[in-house]
Formats: C-alpha cells, sequence, structure tokens
C-alpha cells in the first residue's frame, strides 16, 4: 500500500488577494454611502439631520474597521501575495523568519507555515518544528494533531503514528474533546493498517462503520474492509464484509448520491490531511456508489 503524496489542487481556491480587498473597500464605501443618503430619501431632511446627530458616531465606527482590514492586509501581504503565485519555497522561507526567529508563534502562522511544509513534502522540517513548539509550546502541537500525524505518515514512521493518535483517543494521556475525534480516530486506525497490525486496524474501522458520524470516513472505513483488512484476516473475511455492506448503507442514508459525497468532499479537501488520501476517497466512493 502506498500512501500519496498531497494533492494541491484544493489549493486553487485562494483569489487574487489585492482585487479581493479593492472590492472590499468598494462596497464598505458604498455601503457607507447608501446608508447616509438613505435616510434623507425617507425620513426627509430634518428627520434625517435628527437621525444622524444621534448616530453620527457609525460612521467613524466603520470606517475604524475598514481601516483594521487594511492594516492586516498590509501588514500580511507578502504573505498572501507569496499565496496567490503559490511560491511555496518562499512562503516557507517567509514564515520561518516570522515564527522561528521572531517567535510569533500564532496559531495562524504555525498552521500555514506546517501545511506549507508538507505541500512541499517536507514531513521532516514538520518534526523538527513539533520539537520546538514542544518546549513551552505544547499546546499547538494539540492544536494540529492531524497534521503531525500525517507528517509521521509521509515518513513512513507507522508506529510512531499510532502511538501519536492513540494518546489523543479517549482515554489516551492526551485526549481533549474537540471537533477532529473522528479523524484522529480513523487515522489511528489507518497508521495500525499500515503497520500491518491488522486485527486492531479491523476493530477500529469495524467501529467506525457502526458508529462514525462523518460520511466519508465511513466510507474509507468500509472500503478498507472489505478490499485490504479482508483479504489479510481469511478467518474475519465474511464479517469484515458485511461490516463494510453496513457502513456503504449508513453512506448512502447520509449521502445520497455521488455528488453529495463529491460536495462533502470539497468542503474539507483543502486540509493536508484529506488531500493526502484523495486516491483512497475517490476508490471508496466508486466502492460505495458501484
Amino acid at each position: 500500500m502506498v500512501l500519496e503524496g498531497p494533492n494541491y489542487a484544493g489549493w486553487g481556491f485562494l483569489l487574487k488577494f489585492k482585487g479581493l480587498l479593492i472590492f472590499f473597500n468598494a462596497v464598505m464605501v458604498f455601503f457607507i454611502v447608501m446608508v447616509f443618503i438613505i435616510p434623507f430619501t425617507i425620513l426627509g431632511r430634518e428627520p434625517a439631520l435628527g437621525f444622524w446627530r444621534s448616530s453620527w458616531f457609525l460612521i467613524p465606527l466603520v470606517f475604524v474597521f475598514l481601516a483594521a482590514v487594511d492594516l492586516y492586509f498590509l501588514v500580511n501581504y507578502r504573505i498572501f501575495f507569496l499565496l496567490e503565485k503559490e511560491d511555496w519555497p518562499a512562503l516557507v522561507r517567509e514564515l520561518e523568519v516570522r515564527v522561528i526567529r521572531q517567535g510569533r508563534y500564532s496559531p495562524r502562522l504555525v498552521r500555514l507555515l506546517l501545511n506549507t511544509y508538507l505541500v512541499l513534502s517536507d514531513a521532516r522540517a514538520v518534526s523538527e518544528l513539533e520539537k520546538k513548539l514542544a518546549i513551552g509550546k505544547s499546546g499547538l502541537i494539540e492544536h494540529n494533531i492531524l497534521i503531525f500525524g500525517t507528517a509521521r505518515i509521509l515518513t513512513k514512521d507507522y508506529e510512531g503514528a499510532g502511538a501519536f493518535f492513540f494518546d489523543r483517543l479517549p482515554g489516551g494521556p492526551r485526549y481533549k474533546a474537540g471537533p477532529h475525534a473522528e479523524w484522529i480516530r480513523w487515522y489511528y486506525g489507518f497508521s495500525l493498517l499500515l503497520s500491518r497490525r491488522f486485527e486492531e486496524a479491523a476493530d477500529v474501522f469495524s467501529a467506525m462503520v457502526r458508529n462514525a458520524r462523518d460520511g466519508i470516513l465511513t466510507g474509507l472505513s468500509a472500503y478498507f474492509l472489505t478490499n485490504n483488512l479482508a483479504g489479510f484476516l481469511s478467518a474475519r473475511a465474511g464479517g469484515l464484509r458485511e461490516d463494510a455492506k453496513i457502513g456503504k448503507e449508513r453512506v448512502r442514508q447520509s449521502l445520497r448520491r455521488r455528488s453529495d459525497w463529491n460536495r462533502e468532499v470539497k468542503r474539507v479537501e483543502t486540509e493536508i490531511y484529506v488531500t493526502v488520501l484523495s486516491s483512497y476517497i475517490n476508490l471508496a466512493a466508486d466502492y460505495v456508489y458501484a
């Protein structure tokens, strides 16, 4: 089994940031003008003047908000520019200056740096950053569990990935409830599969086809049960294929058509831990909607 490197087509959503900012400013100015004019057209001159005498502070507030957005863009202009160009090596250098040299370990910058490392297939750089974060910034590791775990898998440290995810399962020493709990559990099972710990992987995926709320993870679990684990575990093959059918039906109940599945994939495909599975996600869809 070969795990693909990240597929970065999902990053094509990036817009022309400069044009977007100009458009945003134009819309806000138009909004301000219209808010100023409408009371005069509806209420008349005197009532409108009275309204603005009591509500004049709204205009400065809007301009303060607009100035804050523009300032944020100007401060981060080089990052936006490099994202727009998809110049990943230059983006890494810029982010390393901000994060590592200047010590600006903001969640946003750290996550962007991690994603960019993986865009360049530099999983070892992710490991080095994890070592730095472990000293006083461990919360950022927990905030990016799936990225750090995926990096271990991409470097073929499957046992290490399994241990990393296991510690973050319910009952584990680093468990914290969060929105990605099912992805963490699925990646734990996937790490077991890649480590050739087939019995344990089958147990994880069999539970997920019955209980997972995420349709993509349910479909992936069903696919691996019937197309991989059933072949490795001949004594359990019949039961695993039955479990896979249960998962297949559960997916089809929530995502009735392939287009529904594709829409759900589209929603999450910009996440690195999803893009590395893109070929398997397509194969799972073929299985579910065959």
